[in-house]
């Protein structure tokens, strides 16, 4: 990425994020205090932008936190924004924090995933769902993408694998599109080129959308029994380090009576 960014030039890159955001360069110099006549000359590498400029268009233009970094060492800055990893002491405050919150949630599945969808921690209710999975796939590092798309996976289980998949896949398109990760993009090729399970070929009914109209359920089997789920995905507000940026809580919500009786009877 580095590399890359270095070769381009921040004035490319910077228009490169302005016609994906489909933004005209009046509109982003409203935003930002500037002239169109300045946006153009930066984006024509007439004019070296501050590194305060670059980072103003850069939240503007809603750029991830890793990307910034890239467009201030294109401009010839050093990064803004650091990357700790969540193992070091210094981010123990928030790795506990989050997982307090996960097991919190007990029964009810949550998970921590980073930009990759790897997973980081999980509760009970989510080693519960995993249940049956294949082994492999719950060697380290686990891929919460992986372990529901996957024929070992969960992907039998899924009553509408469908429509779960079809919006898994979506999700992770818009992923790429923002964090422009070869990683992500040979994961999705991956995970999309498995075959759906004989007997979940089939949309199915439209009862899912009937009976939960606010939100698309996941709908599972545990041990024969259906279970339906809400999933909600939280972030963290204006991070200033990249790891931070891209952690991702999700947390499935009982989508009935039904659902959170059971869970509660299995952990009481």
């Amino acid at each position: 990425m580095t590399t890359a960014a270095l070769e381009t030039g921040v004035g490319p890159m910077l228009r490169g994020w302005r016609e994906e955001r489909r933004i005209s360069q009046l509109e982003l110099a409203l935003r930002a205090d500037s002239s169109a006549r300045h946006i153009s000359f930066i984006e024509t590498g007439r004019s070296r932008p501050s590194e305060e400029m670059i980072l103003r268009l850069a939240e503007h233009l809603d750029v991830p936190v890793r990307e910034r970094n890239a467009l201030l060492l294109a401009a010839g800055y050093a990064p803004h924004y650091a990357q700790t990893p969540l193992d070091d002491p210094s981010m123990s405050s928030l790795r506990e924090g989050m997982e307090r919150l996960i097991q919190a949630y007990d029964p009810y599945p949550a998970l921590i995933v980073d930009a990759t969808y790897t997973v980081l921690a999980a509760n009970r209710g989510i080693e519960m769902l995993l249940e049956g999975v294949a082994g492999h796939l719950l060697a380290p590092p686990v891929n919460a993408m992986r372990l529901t798309l996957h024929p070992e996976g969960l992907a039998p289980r899924i009553r509408n694998l469908p429509q779960w998949r079809g919006h898994l896949l979506e999700q992770m398109e818009r992923q790429i599109a923002l964090l422009r990760s070869d990683t992500l993009r040979a994961l999705y090729e991956e995970v999309a080129a498995h075959p759906v399970p004989a007997g979940r070929e089939e949309p199915g009914d439209a009862e899912p959308r009937q009976a939960y109209p606010f939100a698309l359920p996941l709908l599972i089997e545990h041990a024969g029994t259906p279970l339906s789920f809400i999933s909600t995905i939280a972030t963290f507000n204006t991070p200033m380090d990249v790891t931070v940026s891209e952690l991702a809580i999700e947390t499935f919500l009982p989508a009935d009576p039904e659902t959170a009786k059971y869970l509660q009877s299995l952990m009481p």
